[in-house]
């Protein structure tokens, strides 16, 4: 008790600011990690730690050691397995992200392309037409675009659905959209090896899902048996999305913002009136 009756009020000040930021840079840790691979990742660890801990509490000599042997090599472990988590935080970082999110397209032409994707999804799910869209964000996928065909055009509706049409050349491949141009075709990407994966998935699916794991992109993907669709993002994937499910959170994600119920109203009636909805 004595260091706090020995503070001043400078030392107060300090102090709150000190625990001020701590705080926040978990708090940012935080929202990075939820809803990825990490969260299961952790709950391993903290048993593994409950583990030593009851270990040393009773003396069971045997287990204590064994929780000693791997907490030594558990540095290099940890950022083995966190290796997607920790590049995507010091990409944020690098890019002045970590601590702030700011709209990456004018919302205008941001409408527009979610039409014009929106669209061409539905006509493809009511077909049962396989397709995968890939919407570059702030890590670059130069390398992906590469695999595929060049094309760095307008999206539209009808350029989409004439690209993922079977028998076709490309139509086995990946859109990659940078901003408000369709990049490339085609293209190849990372197979997610999570072993937690549904056996149901199918490559398409898996490939929006290695490409959320290795980047901050976002995918849409439509499945040619069901023609159900699906979204990935961070290692993650919500199957059967509905339509007002996808277009608020590609909007939000896109945006790189948070968005209010107005913006969300305002992109569904945009849909509405440019004809989205009858696919």
């Amino acid at each position: 008790m004595s260091y706090f009756t020995d503070l001043n009020w400078n030392d107060w000040i300090k102090d709150i600011i000190d625990i001020g930021i701590v705080s926040y840079i978990i708090y940012k840790m935080i929202l990075l990690v939820r809803n990825t691979r990490a969260v299961q990742l952790l709950k391993g660890i903290l048993i593994l730690v409950a583990a030593w801990a009851i270990s040393t509490w009773f003396n069971l000599y045997t287990m204590k050691w064994l929780m000693n042997q791997m907490f030594t090599f558990g540095v290099v472990s940890v950022l083995i397995i966190f290796q997607p988590e920790l590049r995507r935080v010091l990409e944020q970082l690098g890019r002045g992200k970590l601590f702030g999110r700011t709209s990456s397209l004018e919302k205008d032409a941001l409408n527009d392309q979610i039409v014009e994707v929106m669209r061409a999804v539905q006509h493809m799910a009511a077909r049962k037409v396989g397709a995968l869209i890939v919407f570059e964000r702030m890590t670059g996928v130069n390398e992906l675009v590469e695999s595929g065909i060049k094309m760095e055009s307008k999206i539209t509706s009808e350029l989409l659905i004439n690209i993922f049409t079977p028998n076709t050349p490309l139509h086995d491949g990946a859109v990659i959209i940078r901003g408000n141009q369709i990049m490339a075709a085609g293209c190849y990407l990372p197979l997610s090896e999570n072993p937690f994966i549904s056996k149901e998935l199918g490559t398409r699916h898996r490939a929006a899902i290695g490409v959320s794991e290795v980047s901050d992109a976002v995918s849409v993907i439509v499945s040619e048996e069901t023609g159900q669709v699906s979204l990935a993002l961070n290692g993650m994937i919500v199957r059967d999305i509905n339509e007002e499910s996808l277009i608020s959170k590609l909007f939000e994600e896109l945006t790189m913002q948070k968005e209010n119920g107005k913006e969300k109203a305002g992109v569904s009636s945009f849909l509405k009136r440019k004809g989205g909805r009858n696919g």
